[in-house]
């Protein structure tokens, strides 16, 4: 069975839409303008939380370096970097409240 003519479907004309479809009000604000524009002004917040995580290694590689080199025993030095962890993982954690 074929189709004479045009294959597009009727209901899918310019003008049909608009009758069935209001036209976007420009002006108006959607939801999701409003939840995005929130995040982008979290994002402000986010650079401590990504600083942190940036720093978190050196820091821990600094630390066990430090202690070891110090001649303490390595398992206190991996224990610091354990307190470390558990401090950065607070901070990033915690710091959407801040």
């Amino acid at each position: 069975m074929t189709i004479k003519g045009d294959d597009r479907p009727r209901s899918l004309e310019r003008r049909s839409m608009y009758s069935i479809f209001a036209r976007l009000d420009p002006n108006e604000r959607l939801p999701r303008e409003l939840i995005l524009e929130g995040k982008r002004q979290r994002r402000m917040g986010m650079r401590w939380i990504e600083l942190g995580a940036v720093f978190y290694l050196p820091a821990l590689m600094l630390a066990v370096v430090l202690l070891g080199s110090a001649g303490l025993n390595p398992r206190v030095a991996f224990a610091v970097a354990g307190v470390m962890f558990v401090g950065f993982l607070i901070y990033a954690a915690y710091g959407k409240y801040r």
